[in-house]
């Protein structure tokens, strides 16, 4: 049930920023405007405090979301040229394990 509240929370959030971003008068409006808009919108009284701020990382920490980011590359020629593991083989090696786990951050 704790989920389920949380996921309508969080989807309140997004659609108001979602609409406070396509449309002009909102993103213009007054602080007032905004607290009304906020409250209109039923957005809980802390995140109303974080958007206001134009607080990202509160915002994020009262919604349960943490950025994640990954990277993929090509690999150069003579990495790919190295002896390494066929697909069929099932054995990972530490070295694969350390690269993905590099990437990863």
């Amino acid at each position: 049930m704790k989920q389920a509240k949380q996921g309508k929370v969080m989807s309140n959030v997004i659609d108001f920023l979602e609409r406070m971003g396509q449309d002009a008068q909102l993103r213009q409006a007054s602080q007032r405007e905004i607290e009304l808009a906020l409250a209109d919108a039923q957005i809980d009284p802390e995140i109303q405090v974080a958007i206001l701020a134009k607080d990202q990382s509160v915002l994020e920490r009262l919604l349960g979301h943490v950025n994640v980011c990954c990277m993929l590359a090509p690999a150069k020629e003579d990495e790919e040229e190295e002896e390494s593991p066929s697909r069929d083989d099932e054995e990972i090696s530490l070295d694969s394990v350390i690269r993905v786990m590099a990437l990863a951050g």
